[in-house]
């Protein structure tokens, strides 16, 4: 990474780059889309799905984006552009793209998460009911999750973001990640082990991890796309943070170790997230199932007005997640930030500043209602991280197949049959699968467009 004078930074050891791979990875994809993702889509039997996915799919993916990243030195752009030329250079603007579209509403989603720290603290969203019956959690939510109040939020995050990220990688990055992700993991172990001693705790285990295959058969068509962009978005996967994070990376890293020490670390909290987060709804008598993008909100902040010790708790709760969004929101403007650096030649403090400025203006609509988080979610989940990955895949096995496994025997050593074998995993099954969710994918953003926001207009 350029400092301005053309040296370019890099991790200053091996646990900074995982911590800050698995930080990238552990954030509100964890925290806020996967539980309400298992809660629409059956429970375990999404749960079984995304496990699948993130082991067979996504890490044979993540060494793709290492080792563009390493082989390179580069930002995505300037990666991808050295790697193969030609209008393969696109293929790196789609991921600074796809970057900007997700922390624009991501952005907004982690003001939202502040707001609750808040509401925590003072029972903001502790009380009876309305009068027509709404929960006092439901009228908080309505309350802070648009207008001003959101858009305050918003800019309130971004501002640490680009703190954080002005800083550099060492300084600002890797320090911030050493503190953060063990700090997530300390707190939801203990939140874990609280929420076992729940009444209703032996029956939201049985809900999130006894999979009901009957119900994945009759529904996978709405399952796999949703498994394999919740596979992508958690493991920060075709939008370029790998690809940037790895540029950092020395020759001796054996590459294969480090991802899947990120993989392990990151469904491991996805799956601690689902041990703390359904207790807390069964034994409030929430629906898991409640759909839209602030149902996990309402109903876990519905659930703490009715459990012992739930101001403490949501504290606790709220106060991991807004470590876990910017330790995911700091990766995703360092896609962006280290390609203007590079390419542009500008300084690190103006890149952040100026970009974290251009990612506020494009969130500010997703701050008038939440029909706007489907529409940015959707399609950066679904459709956009889907085909950069399904793009790169082929750039990488199909047509530079050589370069790929020369790079990743780096800090291996002999990788024999095993870098055929990765070769064709992902040159077949994992391409087969990610087309098909990208087809299922993009019919669903169909239906959303001509249904909830074509509604949403109509309503204007």
């Amino acid at each position: 990474m350029s400092t301005g004078e053309g040296v370019r930074e890099s991790w200053s050891t091996r646990i900074g780059f995982i911590l800050a791979a698995v930080g990238s990875a552990v954030g509100l994809g964890n925290i806020w889309r996967f539980p309400f993702q298992v809660g629409q889509e059956g429970g375990a039997a999404f749960l079984v799905m995304y496990l699948a996915f993130v082991l067979l799919i996504g890490f044979p993916a993540m060494l793709v984006e290492f080792v563009v990243g390493r082989k390179t030195g580069l930002n995505t752009v300037g990666a991808i552009r050295e790697f193969a030329g030609g209008a393969w250079k696109y293929l790196g603007g789609l991921f600074v793209f796809i970057g900007f579209v997700i922390l624009s509403y991501y952005s907004v989603v982690g003001g939202w998460v502040m707001r609750y720290i808040v509401g925590s603290v003072t029972g903001g969203y502790v009380g009876p009911p309305a009068a027509d019956g709404t929960p006092q959690a439901a009228q908080y939510f309505g309350k802070i999750a648009v207008g001003w109040d959101a858009l305050l939020f918003h800019a309130l995050f971004m501002l640490v973001v680009i703190a954080i990220v002005a800083l550099g990688v060492q300084r600002g990055i890797e320090l911030g990640v050493k503190v953060m992700v063990p700090g997530i993991i300390a707190i939801f172990a203990v939140l874990a082990i609280y929420t076992f001693t729940l009444s209703g705790a032996a029956e939201a285990y049985s809900y999130y991890l006894t999979p009901d295959l009957g119900y994945l058969l009759a529904n996978w068509q709405s399952i796999v796309p949703a498994a394999a962009g919740q596979g992508f978005f958690t493991l920060s996967l075709g939008m370029g943070v790998m690809i940037t994070y790895a540029s950092y990376l020395s020759e001796d890293e054996n590459l294969a170790v480090d991802g899947g020490s990120i993989v392990v670390f990151n469904t491991g909290i996805s799956i601690l997230t689902g041990l703390i987060v359904f207790p807390i709804l069964f034994s409030a008598d929430v629906d898991p199932g409640s759909p839209g993008a602030g149902a996990i909100f309402v109903s876990v902040a519905e659930a703490l007005g009715s459990i012992p010790f739930g101001a403490v708790v949501g504290v606790l709760f709220f106060g991991t997640v807004a470590i876990a969004a910017l330790s995911s929101a700091i990766s995703l403007i360092e896609v962006v930030v280290s390609y203007a650096i590079d390419e542009l030649g500008v300084t690190r403090m103006t890149a952040t500043a100026v970009v974290g400025g251009a990612i506020f203006f494009l969130g500010a609509p997703v701050t008038y209602d939440t029909v706007m988080v489907d529409l940015y979610d959707i399609l950066a989940a679904k459709i956009l991280l889907l085909s950069g990955g399904i793009l790169l895949l082929v750039l990488v096995t199909w047509i530079h197949a050589d370069e790929a496994l020369e790079e990743l025997s780096k800090g291996v050593g002999r990788l024999g049959s095993n870098g055929q074998v990765w070769l064709w995993i992902v040159r077949v099954p994992v391409l087969i699968v990610l087309i098909v969710s990208l087809v299922l994918g993009v019919l669903e953003y169909m239906e959303f467009l001509t249904g909830p926001f074509a509604d949403f207009l109509n309503s204007l």
